[in-house]
């Protein structure tokens, strides 16, 4: 569990990452998740979009993926997620 201040350090990380993937009407399956996990290793912090024709709302999708992939969510803005998941391998941000 992140705290407030925590999660405004990587709020403003956040800022200047771009959006790496695009959610649409496909939704959240395996091969989503395992992307995303795999990025998340990679980068600890990654930015996701939520087309319109999702049939999720953006709070919905950030809360399936951040439960199915054991990560944190820093944010939703608009139609953009925000996750945070510390690497095993690649650890990037100190908090």
């Amino acid at each position: 569990m992140i705290t407030s201040k925590q999660r405004a350090y990587l709020r403003g990380l956040a800022n200047g990452i771009p959006t790496i993937m695009q959610i649409g009407k496909g939704g959240i399956g395996e091969n989503l998740i395992k992307t995303v996990s795999d990025a998340l290793e990679a980068r600890e912090l990654i930015k996701l979009g939520v087309l319109e024709n999702s049939m999720e709302t953006p709070r919905e999708v950030a809360d399936a993926l951040s439960e199915a992939t054991d990560a944190e969510v820093v944010g939703v803005i608009g139609r953009k997620i925000i996750l945070y998941r510390e690497s095993v391998n690649h650890k990037k941000i100190e908090l």
